[in-house]
This record gives structure tokens, sequence and C-alpha cells, in this order.
């Protein structure tokens, strides 16, 4: 199965159409109907591109997108004025189509976006974290959280891993090109900010430590 896109659109018709286009071209479809129901299923599914609609109930599209930082997304709306345009796609969209849409033109859209993202952006996900390792920006529940650069490359070797227990000597040996000067006492303090800080993010336990061993993103 090729690439997976999440269409977020309460109107089943509009729904089932584009999941028609979208199996037809060999991608893998996730539907929700709701911003809210979008949030959940895409902390625990991980989607390369989203076919966003803005008049949604519960969250709205324009109140998800801050939470789709790091995977592209494409808005379907009939709002047509040239404001509305500007104003998502400098609030983090990265296209704007206009219902009713031409499917041919949709599906060029989309090749192009995912080709976009594979070049630009390499995003690790695990439950409501999301990291993008070329930005290096990271959202936990799509809340921005600050890293230092000893903190980041802890994370990204943990997600890059996740499930699994990592050993420390790994952990060091993993990071060392980023941080040097990180010894086997100090990064049970730099795991522990880490902790503290995804936790006052989306009140969540990420973080486990294995006793004798090292840690493991849960």
């Amino acid at each position: 199965m090729g690439k997976t896109i999440a269409v977020v659109d309460d109107d089943v018709y509009i729904g089932n159409l584009l999941e028609e286009l979208l199996t037809g071209e060999g991608y893998r479809v996730l539907r929700a109907y709701s911003g809210t129901e979008a949030a959940l299923l895409l902390e625990k599914e991980t989607a390369d591109l989203v076919l966003l609609d803005l008049m949604l109930p519960g969250l709205s599209g324009e109140e998800l997108l801050p939470r789709l930082q790091g995977t592209p997304v494409i808005v379907l709306s009939a709002k047509a004025a040239s404001s509305d345009k500007v104003r998502l796609l400098t609030g983090g969209a990265a296209d704007y189509v206009t219902k009713p849409f031409d499917s041919a033109e949709l599906l060029a859209r989309v090749a192009a976006r995912l080709r976009d993202s594979g070049r630009k952006s390499a995003v690790l996900s695990r439950g409501s974290l999301r990291l993008d390792t070329v930005s290096r920006q990271l959202t936990a529940a799509g809340e921005p959280v600050h890293l230092t650069r000893t903190e980041y490359a802890i994370l990204k070797l943990l997600l890059e891993n996740a499930g699994r227990v990592v050993a420390k000597s790994l952990i060091l040996e993993g990071i060392f090109e980023d941080t040097p000067d990180c010894t086997e006492s100090s990064l049970k303090i730099h795991v522990s900010n880490l902790r503290k800080k995804l936790r006052e993010a989306d009140g969540q336990e990420h973080i486990e430590a294995v006793w004798g061993i090292g840690f493991r993103l849960t």
C-alpha cells in the first residue's frame, strides 16, 4: 500500500468520492467526520497528507490546522475568497482547493504535495508526539515544545526505536555527534527534563526508565 491520506470531511458523499479517487490511485485512506475525531485519529495513526474541510462539527478545520504541524494539509473548502486562502496558506496549509473540485487536478495537487513533503520533511510520531527532523520542531497534542539540543537528540533516538528499550550506552553513542559532552550521569538529568516537558505539554508519561538498562518510549 502506498502513502496514507486522511480525509476529514463531515459530508459523507464527498468523503466517499475522495476515498474512491484516492484508493484508485493506490493510497491508503483514513476517514474522520469531525475535527475532534480527526485530532484523536491522528494521535494514533500517521498520515502522510491530510485533506481538510473547514466547516466541521467539533473542532473546525481552522482550529485543527495548527495541530497538524509537520503533516502537509490541503484545505478543501467552498470558501473562494482570496483572503480566506491567504490566511490559511500563511497559517500552515500546504495548498487550498475550492469546492467543487476537479478530480484530476486534486489528484495532481495531492501527488505534488507528497513529493514536496518527501523532500522537505521527515516526521517521527508516536501517540501525541510529532517531531519534524528537518525543522527540529516538536509538538505534543498540537502544542509546540521547546527542546534543548541534547533533549532533541535523545527524543529522536527514542522515537526511532519506539516501544523498544534503548540502553544508556547506545543513547550516548547515538547522540554523540549532537552532544559529545553528555555523560551517563548527565543523561539522567536530560531525560528527566525531557520527561517533565512532555508531561507538562499533554499530561502523559512518554518515557519509561528501565532499571539498570536504559529508557523506552511508551
